[in-house]
Order: C-alpha cells, then sequence, then structure tokens
C-alpha cells in the first residue's frame, strides 16, 4: 500500500522556500519518530527559528539535535543560513 503524497504549500522566498521543505520532507518525519514536534517560525538575516513541541520540549538532547542535526542540514543545503535557533515556548 503505497502512502499518500501530502501537498503542503510553502511562502516566502526562494530560500524560505526551500527551508521549510527540508524541514518538512526531512527533520519533520525523524523528529516525529522519537515523539516529538517541530515547526518552522521564521527566518530572517540567516537565523532559522523553528519551535519544539512534544517530547522534545525541554529535553537536553534537543539542543545537541538542533545545532548538530537540523542547523548543520539547512546550512548545507541552503547557504543562506548561519543559524538555526528554538523558539521559547
Amino acid at each position: 500500500q503505497e502512502k499518500e503524497q501530502e501537498i503542503v504549500a510553502f511562502e516566502g522566498d526562494d530560500a524560505e522556500i526551500k527551508i521549510q521543505q527540508i524541514l518538512h520532507d526531512y527533520v519533520r518525519p525523524a523528529v516525529e519518530q522519537d515523539g516529538g514536534a517541530i515547526t518552522y517560525k521564521s527566518f530572517e538575516d540567516g537565523v532559522v527559528t523553528v519551535e519544539l513541541r512534544g517530547s522534545c520540549s525541554g529535553c537536553p538532547s534537543s539542543t545537541i539535535t538542533l545545532k548538530s542535526g537540523i542547523e548543520s542540514l539547512l546550512k548545507r543545503m541552503v547557504p543562506e543560513v548561519t543559524e538555526v535557533v528554538s523558539e521559547a515556548l
């Protein structure tokens, strides 16, 4: 049984759209597998802001995941990205 392809419309300039696609296609499934959730908030002056919820919220590993995993992936795939930060809940 093939999984139905979800269609999502992203808004913003090219870099912002690419960031949202990467978060949606690569990061979100991995985070959800661990019982967490990630939401894109903004992209300004090279800084991507996300919100981590669920089991990710308050987890000591979430900072490591955010910096070493998500930030390095986005920096590699979107050169405009300089940093990824998590918005406090």
